[in-house]
Protein backbone atom coordinates (compact mmCIF):
# COMPACT_ATOMS: atom_id res chain seq x y z
CA UNK A 1 0.00 0.00 0.00
CA UNK A 2 2.83 2.35 0.83
CA UNK A 3 4.32 1.59 -2.58
CA UNK A 4 1.10 2.87 -4.18
CA UNK A 5 1.51 6.30 -2.60
CA UNK A 6 -0.58 5.78 0.51
CA UNK A 7 1.02 7.40 3.58
CA UNK A 8 2.85 4.85 5.75
CA UNK A 9 1.02 5.88 8.92
CA UNK A 10 -2.41 5.38 7.32
CA UNK A 11 -1.43 2.06 5.73
CA UNK A 12 -0.05 0.76 9.04
CA UNK A 13 -3.20 1.84 10.86
CA UNK A 14 -5.43 0.03 8.33
CA UNK A 15 -3.32 -3.15 8.50
CA UNK A 16 -2.99 -2.87 12.29
CA UNK A 17 0.81 -2.96 12.29
CA UNK A 18 3.29 -0.58 13.86
CA UNK A 19 5.19 2.00 11.84
CA UNK A 20 8.46 0.91 13.41
CA UNK A 21 7.69 -2.69 12.48
CA UNK A 22 7.16 -1.64 8.85
CA UNK A 23 10.52 0.14 8.68
CA UNK A 24 12.24 -2.76 10.42
CA UNK A 25 10.78 -5.14 7.82
CA UNK A 26 11.83 -2.80 5.01
CA UNK A 27 15.43 -2.72 6.20
CA UNK A 28 15.60 -6.43 6.99
CA UNK A 29 17.74 -8.49 4.52
CA UNK A 30 16.00 -11.21 2.47
CA UNK A 31 15.45 -14.48 4.32
CA UNK A 32 17.23 -17.67 3.20
CA UNK A 33 13.86 -18.96 1.98
CA UNK A 34 13.25 -15.87 -0.16
CA UNK A 35 16.77 -16.12 -1.60
CA UNK A 36 16.26 -19.80 -2.43
CA UNK A 37 12.90 -19.08 -4.06
CA UNK A 38 14.45 -16.33 -6.18
CA UNK A 39 17.24 -18.68 -7.27
CA UNK A 40 14.77 -21.49 -8.00
CA UNK A 41 12.56 -19.14 -9.99
CA UNK A 42 15.49 -18.13 -12.21
CA UNK A 43 16.37 -21.80 -12.75
CA UNK A 44 12.75 -22.74 -13.46
CA UNK A 45 12.46 -19.93 -16.00
CA UNK A 46 15.60 -21.18 -17.75
CA UNK A 47 14.31 -24.77 -17.83
CA UNK A 48 10.94 -23.61 -19.14
CA UNK A 49 12.64 -21.52 -21.83
CA UNK A 50 14.91 -24.43 -22.84
CA UNK A 51 11.81 -26.62 -23.26
CA UNK A 52 10.45 -24.06 -25.76
CA UNK A 53 7.74 -23.21 -23.31
CA UNK A 54 6.28 -26.72 -23.33
CA UNK A 55 7.17 -28.03 -19.86
CA UNK A 56 4.61 -27.91 -17.09
CA UNK A 57 5.29 -28.25 -13.37
CA UNK A 58 5.69 -32.03 -13.51
CA UNK A 59 8.45 -32.00 -16.13
CA UNK A 60 10.13 -28.92 -14.69
CA UNK A 61 10.26 -30.73 -11.33
CA UNK A 62 11.77 -33.77 -13.02
CA UNK A 63 14.41 -31.64 -14.72
CA UNK A 64 15.29 -29.92 -11.43
CA UNK A 65 15.62 -33.16 -9.47
CA UNK A 66 17.07 -35.44 -12.15
CA UNK A 67 18.89 -33.01 -14.41
CA UNK A 68 20.16 -30.47 -11.88
CA UNK A 69 20.09 -32.59 -8.69
CA UNK A 70 18.08 -29.93 -6.88
CA UNK A 71 15.99 -31.12 -3.95
CA UNK A 72 12.63 -29.40 -4.18
CA UNK A 73 9.02 -30.43 -3.70
CA UNK A 74 6.51 -30.61 -6.53
CA UNK A 75 4.26 -28.15 -4.71
CA UNK A 76 7.05 -25.58 -4.50
CA UNK A 77 7.64 -25.82 -8.25
CA UNK A 78 3.92 -25.31 -8.91
CA UNK A 79 3.88 -22.30 -6.59
CA UNK A 80 6.92 -20.62 -8.13
CA UNK A 81 5.74 -21.28 -11.69
CA UNK A 82 2.35 -19.81 -10.87
CA UNK A 83 3.95 -16.71 -9.36
CA UNK A 84 6.18 -16.33 -12.43
CA UNK A 85 3.23 -16.78 -14.80
CA UNK A 86 4.69 -19.93 -16.33
CA UNK A 87 2.67 -22.91 -17.56
CA UNK A 88 3.23 -25.81 -19.91
CA UNK A 89 1.43 -26.76 -23.06
CA UNK A 90 -1.43 -29.15 -22.44
CA UNK A 91 -2.04 -32.12 -24.70
CA UNK A 92 -4.32 -32.01 -27.68
CA UNK A 93 -7.43 -30.10 -26.63
CA UNK A 94 -10.36 -32.30 -25.73
CA UNK A 95 -13.25 -32.32 -28.15
CA UNK A 96 -15.92 -29.91 -27.16
CA UNK A 97 -19.29 -29.47 -28.70
CA UNK A 98 -18.89 -26.42 -30.88
CA UNK A 99 -21.48 -23.77 -30.32
CA UNK A 100 -23.65 -23.47 -33.43
CA UNK A 101 -23.18 -20.34 -35.49
CA UNK A 102 -26.69 -19.42 -34.50
CA UNK A 103 -28.95 -21.47 -32.23
CA UNK A 104 -32.23 -21.14 -34.09
CA UNK A 105 -35.49 -21.08 -32.19
CA UNK A 106 -38.00 -23.90 -32.60
CA UNK A 107 -40.44 -22.69 -35.27
CA UNK A 108 -42.21 -26.05 -35.52
CA UNK A 109 -43.11 -26.94 -31.92
CA UNK A 110 -43.80 -30.56 -32.95
CA UNK A 111 -46.54 -29.49 -35.42
CA UNK A 112 -45.33 -31.20 -38.60
CA UNK A 113 -48.59 -31.18 -40.61
CA UNK A 114 -48.55 -28.79 -43.55
CA UNK A 115 -51.05 -27.93 -46.28
CA UNK A 116 -48.63 -27.79 -49.20
CA UNK A 117 -45.10 -28.62 -50.33
CA UNK A 118 -42.04 -26.52 -49.47
CA UNK A 119 -43.56 -25.08 -46.31
CA UNK A 120 -41.56 -27.18 -43.88
CA UNK A 121 -38.45 -29.27 -44.49
CA UNK A 122 -36.95 -31.46 -41.82
CA UNK A 123 -33.45 -32.90 -41.77
CA UNK A 124 -31.22 -35.18 -39.74
CA UNK A 125 -28.20 -37.53 -39.94
CA UNK A 126 -28.06 -41.29 -39.42
CA UNK A 127 -25.14 -43.71 -39.46
CA UNK A 128 -24.69 -47.41 -40.14
CA UNK A 129 -21.64 -49.70 -40.02
CA UNK A 130 -20.03 -51.70 -42.82
CA UNK A 131 -16.97 -53.93 -42.71
CA UNK A 132 -14.97 -50.96 -44.05
CA UNK A 133 -16.33 -48.46 -41.54
CA UNK A 134 -19.37 -46.30 -40.96
CA UNK A 135 -21.53 -44.63 -43.59
CA UNK A 136 -23.28 -41.38 -42.73
CA UNK A 137 -26.42 -40.22 -44.48
CA UNK A 138 -28.19 -36.86 -44.24
CA UNK A 139 -31.73 -36.53 -45.59
CA UNK A 140 -33.97 -33.52 -46.16
CA UNK A 141 -37.66 -34.47 -46.03
CA UNK A 142 -40.66 -32.39 -47.08
CA UNK A 143 -43.11 -32.64 -44.18
CA UNK A 144 -46.14 -32.22 -46.47
CA UNK A 145 -45.57 -35.32 -48.61
CA UNK A 146 -42.77 -37.14 -46.73
CA UNK A 147 -40.78 -36.92 -49.96
CA UNK A 148 -37.00 -37.01 -49.79
CA UNK A 149 -36.03 -33.78 -51.53
CA UNK A 150 -32.32 -33.84 -50.72
CA UNK A 151 -29.75 -36.31 -49.45
CA UNK A 152 -26.02 -36.78 -49.04
CA UNK A 153 -23.86 -39.80 -48.17
CA UNK A 154 -20.29 -39.72 -46.85
CA UNK A 155 -17.79 -41.54 -44.63
CA UNK A 156 -17.67 -38.62 -42.17
CA UNK A 157 -20.36 -36.50 -40.54
CA UNK A 158 -19.21 -32.98 -41.23
CA UNK A 159 -20.84 -29.69 -42.16
CA UNK A 160 -20.21 -30.63 -45.79
CA UNK A 161 -22.51 -33.65 -45.43
CA UNK A 162 -25.52 -31.64 -44.29
CA UNK A 163 -24.82 -28.64 -46.54
CA UNK A 164 -24.67 -30.92 -49.59
CA UNK A 165 -28.04 -32.47 -48.72
CA UNK A 166 -29.56 -29.02 -48.23
CA UNK A 167 -28.04 -27.82 -51.50
CA UNK A 168 -29.61 -30.72 -53.38
CA UNK A 169 -33.00 -29.93 -51.85
CA UNK A 170 -32.72 -26.26 -52.81
CA UNK A 171 -31.66 -27.07 -56.37
CA UNK A 172 -34.44 -29.64 -56.77
CA UNK A 173 -37.29 -27.60 -55.31
CA UNK A 174 -36.39 -23.89 -55.57
CA UNK A 175 -38.28 -23.16 -52.33
CA UNK A 176 -40.01 -19.84 -51.74
CA UNK A 177 -38.70 -17.47 -49.11
CA UNK A 178 -39.95 -18.46 -45.70
CA UNK A 179 -39.64 -22.22 -46.04
CA UNK A 180 -38.63 -23.63 -42.65
CA UNK A 181 -35.66 -26.01 -42.42
CA UNK A 182 -35.94 -27.85 -39.10
CA UNK A 183 -33.21 -29.91 -37.44
CA UNK A 184 -31.81 -30.84 -34.06
CA UNK A 185 -28.98 -28.85 -32.48
CA UNK A 186 -26.23 -31.00 -33.96
CA UNK A 187 -23.02 -29.08 -34.54
CA UNK A 188 -23.25 -29.74 -38.29
CA UNK A 189 -26.63 -28.00 -38.54
CA UNK A 190 -25.34 -25.10 -36.46
CA UNK A 191 -22.27 -24.63 -38.64
CA UNK A 192 -21.70 -21.42 -40.52
CA UNK A 193 -21.77 -23.22 -43.89
CA UNK A 194 -25.18 -24.81 -43.33
CA UNK A 195 -26.75 -21.75 -41.72
CA UNK A 196 -25.48 -19.41 -44.42
CA UNK A 197 -26.63 -21.74 -47.24
CA UNK A 198 -30.10 -21.79 -45.73
CA UNK A 199 -30.30 -18.03 -45.21
CA UNK A 200 -28.93 -17.23 -48.68
CA UNK A 201 -31.85 -19.23 -50.14
CA UNK A 202 -34.48 -17.53 -47.99
CA UNK A 203 -34.98 -20.49 -45.66
CA UNK A 204 -35.78 -20.05 -41.99
CA UNK A 205 -33.58 -22.25 -39.75
CA UNK A 206 -35.38 -23.97 -36.89
CA UNK A 207 -33.95 -26.23 -34.17
CA UNK A 208 -35.57 -28.44 -31.59
CA UNK A 209 -34.32 -28.66 -28.04
CA UNK A 210 -31.25 -30.68 -27.08
CA UNK A 211 -31.74 -34.42 -26.61
CA UNK A 212 -35.49 -34.47 -27.33
CA UNK A 213 -36.35 -36.86 -30.16
CA UNK A 214 -39.99 -35.72 -30.21
CA UNK A 215 -38.92 -32.28 -31.49
CA UNK A 216 -37.94 -34.02 -34.76
CA UNK A 217 -40.33 -36.97 -34.53
CA UNK A 218 -41.08 -37.20 -38.25
CA UNK A 219 -37.41 -37.71 -39.09
CA UNK A 220 -37.02 -40.24 -36.29
CA UNK A 221 -39.96 -42.16 -37.75
CA UNK A 222 -38.35 -42.06 -41.20
CA UNK A 223 -35.04 -43.41 -39.87
CA UNK A 224 -36.88 -46.15 -37.98
CA UNK A 225 -38.57 -47.37 -41.18
CA UNK A 226 -35.32 -47.20 -43.12
CA UNK A 227 -33.56 -49.17 -40.39
CA UNK A 228 -36.12 -51.98 -40.57
CA UNK A 229 -36.68 -51.99 -44.33
CA UNK A 230 -33.04 -51.64 -45.43
CA UNK A 231 -30.17 -51.15 -43.02
CA UNK A 232 -30.72 -54.03 -40.59
CA UNK A 233 -31.67 -56.63 -43.19
CA UNK A 234 -28.10 -57.70 -43.96
CA UNK A 235 -24.43 -57.16 -43.17
CA UNK A 236 -22.83 -54.63 -45.49
CA UNK A 237 -19.32 -55.31 -46.79
CA UNK A 238 -18.27 -51.95 -48.27
CA UNK A 239 -19.31 -48.33 -48.03
CA UNK A 240 -20.05 -48.27 -51.76
CA UNK A 241 -22.41 -51.23 -51.43
CA UNK A 242 -24.37 -49.54 -48.65
CA UNK A 243 -24.32 -46.12 -50.35
CA UNK A 244 -25.82 -47.62 -53.52
CA UNK A 245 -28.49 -49.38 -51.47
CA UNK A 246 -29.37 -46.16 -49.65
CA UNK A 247 -29.63 -44.28 -52.95
CA UNK A 248 -32.03 -46.90 -54.34
CA UNK A 249 -34.07 -46.85 -51.14
CA UNK A 250 -34.44 -43.06 -51.08
CA UNK A 251 -34.98 -42.22 -54.72
CA UNK A 252 -36.71 -45.33 -56.04
CA UNK A 253 -38.40 -47.15 -53.19
CA UNK A 254 -39.35 -44.40 -50.71
CA UNK A 255 -40.26 -41.59 -53.12
CA UNK A 256 -41.79 -43.57 -56.00
CA UNK A 257 -42.96 -46.99 -54.79
CA UNK A 258 -43.57 -47.12 -51.04
CA UNK A 259 -47.20 -46.50 -50.06
CA UNK A 260 -47.56 -44.40 -46.91
CA UNK A 261 -50.51 -44.82 -44.60
CA UNK A 262 -50.31 -41.14 -43.60
CA UNK A 263 -50.71 -40.19 -47.28
CA UNK A 264 -53.79 -42.30 -47.94
CA UNK A 265 -51.62 -45.17 -49.20
CA UNK A 266 -50.13 -43.01 -51.94
CA UNK A 267 -46.43 -42.63 -52.63
CA UNK A 268 -44.90 -39.21 -51.87
CA UNK A 269 -44.69 -38.30 -55.55
CA UNK A 270 -48.28 -39.44 -56.19
CA UNK A 271 -49.46 -37.45 -53.20
CA UNK A 272 -47.79 -34.27 -54.45
CA UNK A 273 -49.25 -34.77 -57.91
CA UNK A 274 -52.77 -35.44 -56.66
CA UNK A 275 -54.96 -32.30 -56.75
CA UNK A 276 -56.29 -31.34 -53.35
CA UNK A 277 -59.99 -30.96 -52.88
CA UNK A 278 -60.91 -27.42 -51.88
Amino acid sequence: MAGEGIPVEIACRVLNVSVSGYYAWQDRPPSPRAIRHAWLTDLIQQIHQDSRGTYGARRVHAELTLGHQVTVSHGAVELLMRRAGLEGLSGRPKWRRAKPDQIATDLVDRAFTRTGPNQLWITDITEHPTREGKVYCCVVLDAYSRRVVGWSIDSTQTATLVTSALGMAIDNRTPPAGTIIHSDQGVQFGSWAFTQRAKDSGLLPSMGSVGDCFDNAMMESFWSRMQVELLDRQRWNTRIELANAIFAYLEIWHNRQRRHSSLGMLTPIQFENTPTVA
